[in-house]
C-alpha cells in the first residue's frame, strides 16, 4: 500500500531532515547516460520519484541534454536534495555549488574519503567544512543511499529496490550494505520499510538525526537501528531514550570480539566498545539482538504489537510439533524468559480439548494442529500468568485453517507470536494473512523466541522507565595521588566495608601492626604509582608470625617497595570487580563482573551508564553468567542484592559528580557470609592519568 502523499507536498513533520526524506525535486549531479555509471543507476532508481510527480533535474557539464549546473537546474523547480555522484575531489566543491543554489540537503554516494587514508580523509574534512558554513544537510559520503516506499523514492543506486515494499519498520543503518540487506529481508518478511537510511561516513547526518526524524514519522511503527561506531555517546543515547518512549527501537551493535586496548586497570579492559555501546543502548530502552536475522523477526513483530509493560512477563508456548516445541523452550529459557506453569484450570480446560498423552503444562504440545488449536491457544492467552503467547505449526491445510485458528486464538491485550513452517506461496500468503490482522509471524522457532523475547524486553522496558538516573551528593573531595590505604579511606566514607588495615612507614611499624590486628594478615606494597600489585610481587597474604613478616618485607623492598600496607586477612567467599570510568564515548560507566583474572578471561560483566540507582544496580548481577555462584553455591555466601547495588551505585554517583575523578575499580570485592568487604581498590585522577599516561 503506497501513500497518497505526493512527493512534492512537505506537510508532515521531521524537523530538519524533511527536505532530505521529503523532497520536492531531486537532482542527479554526476548524472550519465552510460548504464553503467552510478549517475546512470539512480537516475534509473529515481524514475518512481519523478512518476509521481516529483522533479527530478540532471546535471552534467559536459552532456548538452542536461543542466549544466545545479544552480541553472533550480530554474527548472523545486530542488531539496542534490544526489552527488561525482569523484571525491569533486565533492567538496559541487556541495558548496549546491548550497549556494538554495538546495537544502545532498547525498554524497561515491567513497574515497575517510574510509580511503589520509587524502580522502582530507577531502571529508572539507565536505564538513562546507556543511559548517552553509548549513546544508550531507547524507554520507560513502553511502549507497536511502529509501521511502510510502514516498515512491528509491534514492539509491542499488539495484532492485523499488521492489522495497512500503512498512511500518524504519532502518537506520551505519553500512549502506546492511541498511539495503535489512530492507530486503523486511520486504520479504512481509513488513516493508518506511524509511531506510544507510549514513556512510557520517560526516554530518549521524543515527541521532534520523532517529529523532522518525519520532514524528507517521509511517514508522518501529525502527531496526544498526550500529558500528559510535561518535557522540550521550546524544545517542538521549535519541534513543527519546525515542523509545513512543515507538520501540532494536539494536543490532556490531563488533563483539574487537577486545580493544588494555586500559588503566581491569574495568578499563573489559569496557569494550561493543559492550558499552549495547549498554547503554538497553539502558536507554532499545532492545538488543545478536544477528540480522533476529534484528528482523524483532522489529517486525514490535512493529505490529506489543505486550503490556510488565516487570516479568511470562509467556505460554503452544505447538504442534514436539521437536520445534523443544527448540523454542530451549532458546526461550537460554535467554531467561519466564515460560510459567500454568494454572490448574486453564490445564483443566486443556485436558477437555487435547488427548491426555499430550504435555499440557507449559508449553502445550497439542500433538498435531487440529480444528482445536484455536481453542487451545485462546486457553493459554487466558492464564493469568500469560503476557505472550508463541506457537508454532507446519502449515498443513489439510488438518486445519491455519489463519483462522490462530485468528481464534487471539486473547485481548496478550500479543501473539506465531511461526508458520513451511514453503511455498499458500505459506507466504497464510504469514502475510496474520501479519494484517495483527499477529507476529516468524518462519522457524529460532524466529519465535527472537520475536518473543522481544516483545518480553519492550515490555519490562517500558514498566522500568528510562529516565537517566541524578548523581548523588558524595562526601568526598578528590585531590592528589591515591595508594591502596587512601583509597579504601574513602571507601569508608562512602559507606563501603574494608579490612582493619594499618599503613606502615617502616618495618617497625608493619611488626607492630601485626601485633595490633593478629594473625593472619596481608602485607602489600603501598605505592599510588602501582596499580596492579600481584604482578610484580607486591602482595603476600597469610602472613602469621614475625618471621613471616620480616620474609614479606625483604620481599616487597626487593620490588622497590618504600611503604607498607598490612591488613587482616579477610574470609574466604567469592570475589568481584566493581568499578567506575570515563568511558571515552559514553562518559561515566559503572562495570560488575566476577572478580580476578575470571572476569577478564570470561568477560563476564555488566555495565550500565553512571549515574545509576542502587535499584537498577542491583539487578546487575543477574547478567552474570556466573551468577549462580552468588546465590549460595554449594554452601558458599549468598549475595545481597540491594546491598551490592548501594556499592555500585556510590562509585557511579561519585565518578559523575566528581570531575577530578578519571576512575575508581574494587577487585576484588569479596561476598562473605558477613556481607560485601572491599580487598583492594584503585583510584585513578586526572591528575595521575595526565602524569601516568602508560598505567
Amino acid at each position: 500500500m503506497t501513500s497518497t502523499l505526493e512527493p512534492g507536498t512537505v506537510t508532515e513533520p521531521g524537523g530538519a531532515l524533511s527536505p532530505l526524506f521529503l523532497p520536492r525535486g531531486i537532482a542527479v549531479v554526476g548524472a550519465s547516460r552510460n548504464p553503467g555509471k552510478l549517475g546512470a543507476a539512480l537516475v534509473r532508481s529515481l524514475a518512481g520519484f519523478a512518476a509521481s510527480g516529483g522533479h527530478l533535474a540532471l546535471v552534467n557539464g559536459r552532456d548538452d541534454t542536461m543542466y549544466p549546473s545545479v544552480s541553472r537546474a533550480a530554474e527548472g523547480g523545486p530542488l531539496d536534495v542534490a544526489m552527488i555522484c561525482v569523484p571525491a575531489a569533486s565533492c567538496p566543491g559541487v556541495l558548496a555549488e549546491t548550497a549556494e543554489a538554495g538546495v537544502r540537503a545532498a547525498v554524497v554516494c561515491g567513497g574515497g574519503f575517510a574510509e580511503a587514508g589520509s587524502t580522502g580523509a582530507e577531502y571529508q574534512r572539507e565536505l564538513a567544512n562546507v556543511v559548517a558554513t552553509t548549513g546544508i544537510r550531507l547524507l554520507g559520503p560513502n553511502t549507497s543511499g536511502f529509501l521511502a516506499p510510502h514516498h515512491a523514492l528509491t534514492a539509491s543506486f542499488v539495484p532492485g529496490v523499488d521492489r522495497v515494499r512500503p512498512g511500518g519498520v524504519a532502518v537506520v543503518a551505519a553500512s549502506g550494505g546492511v541498511n539495503h540487506a535489512l530492507a530486503f529481508l523486511l520486504t520479504e518478511s512481509g513488513h516493508g520499510v518506511s524509511l531506510a537510511v544507510g549514513l556512510g561516513n557520517g560526516a554530518d547526518i549521524t543515527a541521532p538525526d534520523v532517529l529523532d526524524h522518525l519520532a514524528d514519522d507517521p509511517h514508522t511503527t518501529a525502527i531496526a537501528l544498526h550500529v558500528e561506531s559510535v561518535a557522540d555517546g550521550p546524544r545517542l543515547v538521549e535519541s534513543v531514550r527519546r525515542l523509545a518512549a513512543r515507538r520501540p527501537v532494536v539494536a543490532l551493535v556490531v563488533g563483539r570480539h574487537d577486545v580493544g586496548a588494555f586500559a588503566a586497570s581491569h574495568t578499563g579492559a573489559l569496557a569494550t566498545s561493543w559492550r558499552t555501546t549495547r549498554a547503554a543502548l538497553a539502558q536507554a530502552g532499545a532492545v538488543l539482538v545478536a544477528d540480522e536475522r533476529e534484528l528482523v523477526d524483532a522489529v517486525g513483530a514490535l512493529a505490529v504489537t506489543r505486550a503490556r509493560p510488565a516487570a516479568g512477563p511470562g509467556v505460554g508456548v503452544v505447538t504442534a510439533q514436539a521437536g520445534p516445541g523443544l527448540l523454542l523452550l530451549d532458546d526461550l529459557r537460554g535467554r531467561r524468559v519466564p515460560v510459567p506453569e500454568l494454572t490448574a484450570g486453564t490445564q483443566e480446560t486443556l485436558g477437555r480439548l487435547l488427548p491426555p498423552l499430550t504435555f499440557q503444562r507449559n508449553p502445550v504440545d497439542t500433538g498435531r494442529p487440529g480444528p482445536e488449536l484455536g481453542r487451545v491457544l485462546s486457553a493459554v492467552g487466558a492464564d493469568p500468568g500469560v503476557a505472550v503467547v508463541a506457537g508454532y505449526a507446519l502449515y498443513e491445510p489439510g488438518a486445519v485453517d491455519l489463519v483462522a485458528a490462530v485468528r481464534e486464538g487471539r486473547t485481548a491485550g496478550v500479543p501473539t507470536v506465531f511461526g508458520v513452517g513451511g514453503t511455498g506461496p499458500e505459506v507466504t500468503e497464510a504469514r502475510r494473512a496474520l501479519l494484517e490482522t495483527g499477529i507476529a509471524v516468524a518462519a522457524d522457532p529460532k524466529g519465535v523466541a527472537a520475536a518473543t523475547v522481544a516483545l518480553v524486553t519492550d515490555a519490562r522496558n517500558r514498566l522500568l522507565g528510562t529516565a537517566p538516573a541524578t548523581a548523588e551528593e558524595t562526601p568526598a573531595v578528590i585531590e592528589g595521588p591515591y595508594d591502596e590505604h587512601r583509597a579504601k579511606q574513602l571507601l569508608d566514607r562512602l559507606g563501603i566495608a574494608t579490612p582493619s588495615r594499618r599503613a606502615c612507614e617502616d618495618r617497625a611499624a608493619a611488626h607492630a601492626a601485626l601485633t595490633e590486628l593478629g594473625a593472619p594478615v596481608a602485607v602489600k606494597i603501598l605505592d599510588a604509582t602501582v596499580l596492579h600489585k600481584t604482578e610484580i610481587g607486591g602482595v603476600h597474604l597469610g602472613v602469621r608470625t614475625p618471621a613471616d613478616l620480616d620474609t614479606a618485607l625483604d620481599r616487597l623492598d626487593a620490588v622497590g617497595a618504600r611503604r607498607y600496607l598490612v591488613e587482616a586477612m579477610a574470609p574466604g567467599g567469592v570475589d568481584l570487580v566493581v568499578g567506575a570510568r570515563r568511558d571515552p564515548v559514553f562518559g561515566p560507566v559503572v562495570l560488575a563482573g566476577l572478580g580476578g583474572t575470571t572476569a577478564e578471561a570470561l568477560a563476564d560483566v555488566s555495565i550500565r551508564l553512571a549515574p545509576v540507582t542502587a535499584e537498577e544496580a542491583a539487578a546487575m548481577p543477574a547478567e552474570l553468567a556466573g551468577r549462580a555462584l552468588l546465590d549460595g553455591w554449594r554452601g558458599g555466601p549468598v549475595l545481597d542484592h540491594a546491598a551490592f547495588g548501594r556499592v555500585v551505585a556510590r562509585l557511579g554517583a561519585l565518578l559523575a559528580a566528581t570531575p577530578a575523578l578519571d576512575e575508581i575499580e574494587v577487585n576484588p570485592l569479596r561476598l562473605t557470609a558477613r556481607g560485601l568487604v572491599a580487598l583492594d581498590a584503585a583510584i585513578i585522577t586526572k591528575e595521575t592519568a595526565d602524569a601516568q599516561p602508560d598505567l
